[in-house]
């Protein structure tokens, strides 16, 4: 795990991993208490097809997206960054922020959809 954290780290140079601000470990914390424990969870609530899934994934893409935002926006004004080192972390985070983009767009759609079966043709019109 060294060896990955030190090639990572020479490689792209991200200073959250070697200068973090001081927000940033409760991103740490916020990923080891939340994150991790929801995505074993998720797992097996996706092969069982499991009716919470999309309220706990909605949630989770929220978060996900708002702390990677945080984190672009943060290294987008590094100033001792060119802005070819920006563009390599862009790879990095980017990515990270479109995936939830996409799977919050996703989970709303089907809690849309499945709140939406219950209501009269009045009550879908006015979502």
């Amino acid at each position: 795990m060294q060896d990955i954290r030190t090639f990572y780290i020479t490689t792209y140079q991200d200073r959250f991993f070697t200068q973090p601000p001081s927000w940033f470990m409760l991103y740490v914390w916020l990923e080891l208490l939340y994150h991790v424990p929801l995505s074993a969870w998720a797992i097996g609530a996706i092969l069982r097809d499991d009716p919470r899934l999309p309220i706990h994934l909605i949630v989770f893409a929220t978060v996900t997206a708002i702390t990677t935002s945080t984190c672009i926006a943060d290294y987008m004004s590094w100033s001792s960054f060119s802005s070819t080192q920006k563009v390599e972390l862009g790879k990095l985070y980017v990515p990270y922020l479109a995936l939830s983009i996409f799977m919050g767009v996703d989970m709303y759609a089907r809690l849309t959809n499945k709140l939406s079966k219950g209501l009269t043709t009045a009550e879908k019109k006015a979502i």
